[in-house]
């Protein structure tokens, strides 16, 4: 039964429904897992910040706004120094990584070390988000989900989606902008089959979210009123002005992420907790998430001076402690610099405006908007994700202008890709996007192998020649017994046995057409296959069942492949 499963979910676009039932599994567990996340963070925070309040690193002691984060740092560097490299690679390019090199296989010890990681991070005050933490813990939920049932990496590849956006539903409680930036950010592909599982996983996730911790959105965001004309002029400015500050934001993280690395890790780390903890003796309100600060800046409690500040201390905290290893998301500080700089240049509007308080909340949400848009190259996402907070039709107009022109301005005038895509080229990676990747990916080798094969040695027996072609076959697969085998047509090896009667014969050197083949497994996409190809200079692949089970189940020439992507792209 799970054998047939499998083999229906290696067809492209097809099984919807089976893919849309296990799209809710997925959201259901990267729901709880976010949820568990959640929880962890903010028990131990209400416990020992004053007030039994999870935001209130404000009134704690001044010494103990420097000693958490160094402490907090240094357990981290300790732990992280503990794990081999590969163990260590956590985050949304994590994520991308393992769907673009590794076929959405995620390793579950990294999932641990980041879901321990976000929480020590974000506990003790580091300028961090949760929401690059939950993305990963998303993802991994969808692969180790798919990879227990040993589904096709084609299905796991959609999983992993429905994870992420799950992820994203869970923590932020905007469901729609999860499913876009899955859309935008990490799979680049827009089809009905991928598509609704990942609605599903993002409303299920949602759903688990509201009920632990309730339907209020995560702001304090006062009703914006139709937008004046005037205001305009402003939108694009403040569109301009943030554009700029994102490309600060990517260039200065991309810095520190170079800066250090021959030093060993926890000396990396334990730096960056001292750094992020002299920000904190003097403006405590970057510490962890700051989200209390977002909702003050929103009302307009704050300053100018006091914003730029903030923005200025936020924005060296974050590309530090991120920058030198420490394990958090990126979005969260993205939108807390959006809204301390909204905010900041709203006053500035409200000198020439008698709407101060309307001005002030509908820049730094849209401030808040342009920040996300720019840094991830994501506008869509990012304009849901304010429309969902906001849930007013009136923020639309002004947040996709001011979301565009912070757009144009850091990719198209300063050059400056995503922060992701940056981030994966110092490692020396990049996205594997085109389309006709994105095809392939999308069908399992299961759905398109040629069956029509047998499988003989090199020094076949007459008999046993004549006993294996009584199957009629297209393809004589001949073993040396090594991984690289040669594929023949069965045409030619039925043609040398009308002129030639021998007891045993050499099927490596009778005239025939041949073709190197390597091994790829079952769960394979067509775009392994075709990877498999060009690494090995071979001409087909043989599938087997998997590493533990060497069973041949079929045939996939490099023209079976050429075809795939011409009817599919």
């Amino acid at each position: 039964m799970l054998d047939n499963l499998r083999h229906r979910l290696s067809y492209a676009n097809k099984n919807l429904l089976l893919l849309s039932v296990f799209g809710l599994v997925v959201g259901l567990f990267a729901g709880l897992v976010i949820i568990a996340l959640r929880l962890s963070i903010e028990t131990i925070q209400m416990e020992y910040l004053p007030d039994g309040s999870i935001e209130g690193y404000e009134s704690l002691p001044f010494w103990a706004r420097f000693l958490l984060p160094v402490a907090g740092a240094f357990l981290l560097g300790w732990l992280f120094q503990s794990l081999s490299a590969n163990s260590r690679s956590i985050g949304v390019v994590h994520t991308i990584e393992r769907l673009d090199y590794h076929q959405g296989h995620f390793p579950l010890k990294n999932a641990i070390v980041q879901f321990i990681g976000a929480a020590v991070s974000l506990i003790s005050g580091h300028s961090v988000g949760r929401e690059g933490p939950s993305i990963h813990l998303g993802a991994a939920s969808g692969s180790l989900f798919g990879q227990c049932l040993r589904l096709p990496n084609n299905a796991i590849r959609t999983l992993v989606a429905c994870g992420v956006a799950a992820g994203i539903a869970a923590s932020f409680n905007t469901p729609l902008a999860g499913v876009i930036f899955v859309v935008e950010v990490i799979i680049f592909e827009y089809t009905l089959a991928s598509l609704i599982p990942i609605i599903l996983a993002a409303v299920v996730a949602t759903i688990l979210c509201r009920a632990v911790f309730g339907h209020e959105s995560i702001f304090t965001v006062p009703e914006i009123t139709h937008v004046s004309n005037w205001d305009l002029p402003w939108i694009v400015f403040t569109g301009l002005i943030v554009g700029l500050f994102a490309v600060v934001y990517i260039r200065l993280l991309l810095r520190f992420s170079k800066t250090a690395t021959h030093l060993p890790i926890w000396k990396r780390m334990t730096l960056a907790g001292i750094i992020v903890g002299v920000c904190a003796l003097f403006v405590p309100e970057i510490m962890s998430m700051g989200y209390d600060t977002v909702d003050s800046a929103i009302l307009g409690q704050y300053t100018f001076i006091a914003l730029v500040i903030i923005a200025l201390i936020k924005l060296l905290a974050t590309t530090a402690g991120l920058g030198l290893g420490l394990p958090g998301g990126l979005i969260g500080p993205c939108v807390f610099l959006g809204a301390t700089l909204g905010a900041a240049l709203g006053q500035i509007v409200g000198l020439f405006s008698a709407e101060e308080s309307l001005n002030i909340s509908l820049f730094a949400i849209i401030g808040m908007g342009a920040m996300m848009g720019a840094t991830l190259q994501a506008p869509l996402a990012a304009l849901i994700a304010i429309f969902e907070l906001t849930l007013s039709p009136h923020i639309i107009f002004p947040g996709l202008l001011a979301i565009i022109v912070a757009n144009l301005t850091a990719n198209e005038m300063l050059k400056q890709p995503s922060i992701f895509r940056s981030l994966l080229r110092i490692q020396g990676l990049d996205y594997k996007n085109s389309p006709t990747s994105q095809a392939l990916r999308r069908i399992g080798v299961s759905s398109v192998m040629d069956k029509a094969f047998i499988v003989l040695p090199k020094g076949s027996t007459l008999n046993a020649i004549n006993n294996a072609l009584k199957e009629n076959p297209k393809w004589i697969l001949i073993d040396g017994n090594d991984e690289t085998k040669t594929l023949m047509p069965a045409i030619d090896l039925k043609r040398y046995l009308i002129e030639h009667k021998g007891q045993t014969i050499n099927l490596g050197e009778i005239p025939a057409e041949r073709m190197d083949a390597a091994g790829i497994f079952l769960q394979a996409s067509m775009q392994d296959a075709f990877e498999k190809i060009e690494q090995s200079s071979a001409e087909a692949v043989y599938i087997q069942t998997s590493a533990m089970h060497a069973e041949i189940r079929g045939i996939i020439t490099r023209e079976d492949i050429e075809f795939q992507q011409k009817t599919n792209i």
